[in-house]
């Protein structure tokens, strides 16, 4: 292959866009407009012969990448010296240099023009411009010095060539732009351009792209890390977006390491992963990561670099990202805070845009490619076993990536006429937990008993809301609230549900995966329907149903009135209130009426917004409780029963008069149940708040110690288990549930577990 020589260059079309990729492999400097003149001079030169590009890709070790704005403005420059070219005549003091007296004032005068020309023009159109500007002014005072009345006329031409070349470069828009700035400008300076031309920088092996400099007139809300990556949220000044900017490491690595993993890359790129090796995603990464590392440590001998073990295991983590991995797409997910990813068409032109919990949507400094989405694209096909094409142009499906697991939507041709795009949302690889929504407001500590208690009172329960609102964390909390001496089924069409965590954490737990409502194809799998019916054949089990979209809804209302009466039945669906959820299972799915009573309890969890609009948070709005003495309208004959209700002005959950005067069938219902709660509302209230200050003071020991750990699924579990256990024990001890004793047994227990858990740290 022949070498490349230093500024060859080509010009690509890629879609719609015509990219000018220009070589500078060789070049001893990073190829830079912003900072290097050779490179601006070298690029107009190419813009005069090449006049339709939109885009300009320095190829070096990283692809440096200017887009459109910024190319524009080069090729208005370009035009400018193709047309100062063509005048050259006119720009000319020829008639000066044939009188021997004025030869030296004319070579010192066309020097300098020329220069202006040939030279400064195109590696500084900035201090170009100022420079003719002073120019103008000390050539005028220059003027009256001259005695020669003919010298002066000379002069004349010469103050008018340079105006006319000043008034000509001052309607360029690069120097419209930044005119305001100019004033006392450094003319050795090229701190300006950094204000224009800011390049995206994509490494050889990789096709993302990054934006790596931080956003103009921005104010810093936050700064953290994400594992080795850096993450910045900004506020940009003049806009209500917020930017979320990261740089991982793998944009901060050497140029011998970039050598290494483009040359790595390049190998692995001949091994294409079968549809076998994807149905295990963690066993193909750990056996992909050791290929790469004895890869990376053969080329490393190879070019005499000596790399250590800890630089040779975080090489080959980044070489897998970009082969079998998902790229910059598993940086994002592995920040938690970070729940929905959208990488909207046409790819190349629109940065990735996320969601985040703290500042809610946010633009990022990530730019996907075309390529980089059709490798996703491949492996999505393989990790689901579906097609995704013309013909099929809807995928749903989920991905397990080192830190998330997330629910992917890609959508294609011609459904979508752009192009390829895609979300991800983002799910905790670790179950919530009730005293974790308590500690980001989702909820307080008497909702968390209250919930804890219908749970472990075998209640038929939906989760309401919209999308994005927290439905299928919520229902991931209330898995973590069943005792692990049951048996639960999950059914789901999408996998979110935590099952692989819960049940290395010990439960009973058989996950189900049934036909997505969304297929074109409708012998994908068995359908929502079949999976939920066929749960009543399993056993005695607790049956939890992802999402209720369509006719499932008929089969789970079978399993609430016969099949796991006797067990907790639980599922999310798009509703925003308890009249919502009737109207969507009745009136839109075809429910009857009288089915509908077995719903016992409908939690409704939406996001609530800031007065400005700008902000929002989840939080759970409501729990109410279904009656069953109505005939027609649950609305109109008060059958939907609040407990508690949210009040945006204390921004909590309160309970309602009713909840507080013990009006509720639900808990009645249960307590009926229970021989020492029977006709006892006081004993019954008591057992809610106990469960209610477990959960409080889990979030308050948390917080003393600074152990979020203690928030999370094992010790929250470990605790439940605990708790059931005293008082299992002070029932059999004293004959009655002492609220005041269990607590007393149960926080001797908690101090002595933050003892052992400090004495590990």
């Amino acid at each position: 292959m022949a070498e490349t020589k230093d500024f060859e260059y080509e010009l690509i079309r890629e879609g719609d866009e015509r990219v000018l990729k220009i070589a500078c492999e060789a070049y001893n400097k990073v190829p830079s407009l912003e900072d290097d003149p050779i490179i601006m001079s070298k690029v107009i030169d190419i813009l005069v012969k090449v006049k339709d590009a939109t885009k300009i890709v320095f190829t070096q070790k990283r692809d440096y990448e200017y887009g459109l704005n910024q190319t524009l403005l080069l090729i208005e420059v370009a035009k400018l010296f193709q047309l100062l070219y063509r005048e050259r005549d006119k720009l000319s003091l020829f008639e000066a240099g044939k009188d021997p007296r004025y030869r030296e004032w004319y070579m010192e005068k066309q020097n300098i023009i020329n220069n202006i020309l040939y030279f400064d023009l195109k590696q500084d159109p900035i201090a170009t411009f100022v420079k003719l500007k002073r120019l103008i002014r000390d050539e005028r005072i220059e003027k009256e010095t001259l005695q020669s009345n003919e010298l002066k006329l000379f002069q004349d031409k010469y103050i008018g060539i340079l105006a006319y070349l000043k008034n000509t470069l001052e309607k360029v828009k690069l120097i419209e732009a930044l005119k305001p700035e100019l004033e006392g400008y450094d003319e050795t300076s090229r701190e300006l351009y950094n204000k224009i031309f800011r390049p995206l920088i994509k490494p050889d092996f990789m096709y993302t792209k990054l934006q790596s400099e931080f956003p103009e007139d921005s104010e810093i809300l936050d700064t953290y890390n994400v594992g080795d990556t850096e993450v910045n949220v900004f506020k940009l000044n003049n806009s209500v977006q917020y930017v979320y900017h990261i740089m991982p490491p793998e944009f901060r690595l050497s140029e011998d390491q970039f050598e290494l993993l483009d040359s790595a890359r390049n190998i692995m790129a001949e091994h294409k992963p079968s549809k076998q090796e994807f149905t295990d995603p963690q066993r193909m990464r750990e056996v992909f990561v050791n290929i790469g590392s004895d890869l990376l440590r053969e080329l490393a001998q190879n070019m005499n670099y000596k790399i250590s073990e800890e630089e040779l295991e975080e090489l080959a983590k980044i070489l897998v990202r970009y082969t079998v991995g998902f790229g910059l797409i598993e940086v994002l997910l592995q920040d938690e805070k970070i729940q929905d990813v959208s990488v909207n068409s046409p790819l190349g032109r629109i940065p990735i845009f996320i969601v985040h919990q703290d500042y809610g949507d946010c633009i990022t400094n990530i730019l996907p490619t075309r390529t980089e989405s059709e490798s996703w694209s491949t492996k999505l096909r393989l990790i689901s076993g579906r097609p995704l094409d013309e013909a099929n142009p809807i995928l749903d499906t989920e991905l397990e990536l080192p830190g998330a697991m997330t629910r992917v939507a890609a959508v294609h041709e011609p459904f979508n006429p752009t192009g390829q795009a895609f979300s991800f949302r983002r799910h905790r690889d670790k179950p919530w937990t009730l005293p974790l929504f308590m500690k980001y407001r989702m909820m307080n500590s008497l909702s968390a008993g209250l919930i804890s208690f219908f749970i472990d009172g075998s209640k038929a329960m939906l989760i309401a809301g919209t999308r994005s609102s927290g439905k299928s964390s919520v229902l991931s909390s209330f898995l973590v609230e069943i005792m692990r001496r049951y048996r639960i089924i999950t059914v789901e069409d999408t996998l979110e549900l935590p099952v692989r965590h819960l049940r290395n954490l010990g439960y009973n737990i058989q996950s189900l995966k049934v036909e997505s409502a969304m297929s074109l194809r409708p012998d994908e799998g068995v359908s929502a329907v079949q999976g939920i019916r066929s749960t009543l054949r399993l056993g005695d089990s607790a049956l939890i149903v992802g999402e209720v979209r369509s006719k499932e809804a008929i089969a789970l209302y079978e399993a609430m009135r016969v099949g796991a009466a006797a067990n907790v039945v639980s599922g999310t669906i798009h509703a925003d209130s308890p009249y919502g959820v009737y109207d969507r299972v009745v009136n839109d799915i075809g429910i009857p009426k009288t089915s509908f009573k077995a719903t016992d309890l409908i939690f409704v969890s939406n996001p609530v917004k800031s007065p400005d609009g700008i902000h929002k948070w989840r939080r759970l709005l409501s729990i109410t409780e279904v009656r069953k003495e109505w005939e027609d309208d649950p609305l109109k004959e008060h059958a939907f029963v609040d407990l508690m209700k949210y009040n945006s002005l204390t921004d909590e959950l309160e309970p309602t008069p009713e909840l507080i005067n013990g009006d509720s069938e639900m808990i009645k219902s249960i307590a009926a149940n229970v021989k020492e709660w029977a006709g006892n509302w006081d004993a019954v209230w008591d057992n809610i708040l106990l469960r209610a200050k477990i959960k409080q003071t889990i979030l308050d020991k948390a917080n003393e110690t600074k152990d979020m750990d203690m928030l999370e699924a094992p010790f929250v579990i470990m605790s439940n288990d605990k708790f059931h256990l005293l008082s299992e024990q002070i029932l059999n001890e004293t004959g009655k549930l002492d609220s005041k004793m269990i607590y007393a047994e149960w926080e001797r227990w908690l101090n002595k577990e933050i003892k052992k858990r400090s004495m590990t740290k």
